[in-house]
């Protein structure tokens, strides 16, 4: 378990700086060498990581969290994905946690709606 937050903490700080666009505060969380793999994408390492939530935080509207269930260094959060261009996508996000950061994250929704929608704000 971690130091200073539960892996269930750095989970919830996760999601609401996020949704705040609080790129400085999810930089602190994200361990150097984070390794992101979702529907949309992959990323290698914090700079690629961040890009990513950048890019699909240009349209985001809200996180809306239905359940968080966390076991020692793991934390699965389910919620609604809402953006500006498409319908709310339900999603699973999976995290691990090593030495306080988030070290790994699976993500896990059907990305056809938000695809279309990002064709047409282009």
């Amino acid at each position: 378990m971690t130091t200073t937050k539960s892996a269930r903490e750095l989970a919830e700080t996760y999601f609401t700086a996020w949704e705040a666009g609080d790129f400085d505060t999810l930089r602190g969380l994200l361990a150097e060498d984070v390794d992101f793999v979702g529907p949309l994408g992959t990323a290698s390492g914090i700079d690629q990581a961040l890009g990513g939530l950048r890019g699909l935080g240009q349209v985001l509207e809200k996180i809306d969290v239905k359940v968080r269930v966390a076991e020692g260094d793991e934390v699965i959060t389910w919620f609604e994905l809402r953006t500006a261009i498409a319908p709310p996508a339900p999603t699973a996000n999976w995290m691990h946690v090593e030495n306080g950061r988030i070290a790994r994250i699976r993500v896990t929704f059907d990305p056809r709606e938000l695809l279309a929608g990002f064709e047409k704000k282009a």
